[in-house]
């Protein structure tokens, strides 16, 4: 499964990408706002540090719009994805962007058929949201796996990544359902690392460590 960094920080995607963990950035409005900087300046910048796709996020609500933000947006770099929503303006731009060899991300996937219709529209990616369907009381990895599972019984190229994470459980549960991606905001990747025993592991070892004697 690789791993996306959910951030417009770039010091967060250096430490990411220290630990190698690093195969992508996923951004939107909300992140980038949180950076004081011109929205195409933080795409450039991060695509500049990373090697992957990096999804940035349109604003329109008609398809037209969407696909001059598109254009806009993929003439920055090859690695730009263009995140567009899922509605029926969005799957328009989502097509005309596929004929135009403009690569996609559909966001704001909460049911599997939804997923689907952006598959065939030709995206590149399509990002269901687990965390906001876990917080109204329904099971979004069920969702996701329903939605693995359709893409593969047509062999669909379009590939999964999982939004809208809470926390290490969700990453877990999508690499047994095996998604693509994951797109995992920098607090939540670090505390993958962590766990307590290994903390109390490495206390005991640097305790033993100071009774040897020197030699």
């Amino acid at each position: 499964m690789k791993f996306f960094l959910d951030t417009a920080d770039v010091g967060e995607i250096r430490e990411g990408m220290a630990m190698g963990m690093v195969d992508g950035v996923t951004t939107n409005p909300s992140l980038v706002a949180k950076t004081g900087k011109p929205y195409a300046k933080v795409i450039e910048e991060i695509c500049s540090i990373v090697s992957g796709p990096v999804s940035a996020e349109t604003n329109s609500e008609d398809a037209e719009g969407m696909m001059a933000e598109a254009r806009e947006l993929a003439a920055i770099s090859p690695q730009v994805n263009v995140k567009i929503p899922m509605t029926m303006e969005g799957l328009k731009a989502v097509a005309a962007a596929s004929k135009a060899n403009i690569r996609t991300n559909v966001t704001l996937i909460f049911q599997p058929l939804q997923g689907l219709m952006a598959a065939k529209a030709g995206a590149s990616y399509v990002s269901p949201f687990v965390g906001r369907l876990d917080d109204i009381a329904h099971d979004g990895m069920d969702m996701v796996a329903d939605l693995k599972q359709i893409l593969r019984n047509y062999n669909y190229a379009t590939e999964v990544i999982v939004a809208s994470i809470r926390g290490p459980l969700h990453i877990q549960q999508a690499a047994l359902v095996g998604v693509d991606i994951a797109t995992i905001p920098f607090k939540v990747l670090a505390n993958l690392a962590k766990h307590p025993l290994t903390n109390s592991g490495i206390e005991q070892f640097l305790a033993d460590h100071k009774k040897i004697p020197k030699g």
